[in-house]
């Protein structure tokens, strides 16, 4: 019983290891963090077309339009409407297909990458 009372907890390496996997995580949560907030934040305006009754979105263009105009509010200044978003007007809806993805280095080498493909279909009014 004498050996059980010795041991009350983690030692000091085992602290420094906790802390390190602790600090590793954060890390490539801080990084990846933002690049899902500007996704959320470009799917939010895609399906705002549909549930906006103020939004006069008649055209591929004026979509275009829309989502830039969204796009510089939200300050998602990293990337091109034109090149991640394909919009085309099918049966008098949208078809949107959101596909692009981001890069953020880890360790020197070593790249976490996130991958976003989405297609939408939107009610043209």
């Amino acid at each position: 019983m004498a050996l059980a009372r010795s041991q009350k907890g983690l030692s000091l390496l085992g602290w420094l290891v906790v802390l390190a996997l602790v600090a590793f995580f954060a890390s490539v949560a801080f990084k990846m963090l933002p690049h899902y907030m500007d996704y959320l934040s470009i799917e939010k305006a895609i399906t705002s077309v549909e549930n906006d009754k103020n939004l006069d979105v008649r055209t591929v263009g004026d979509f275009y339009s829309h989502i830039d105009k969204s796009m510089q509010i939200n300050s998602i200044r990293d990337l091109n409407s034109r090149d991640a978003i394909e919009i085309k007007l099918q049966d008098g809806d949208f078809q949107v297909h959101l596909k692009y993805e981001k890069r953020e280095p880890l360790i020197q080498n070593l790249d976490l990458v996130a991958k976003f493909d989405k297609e939408f279909r939107v009610r043209a009014k």
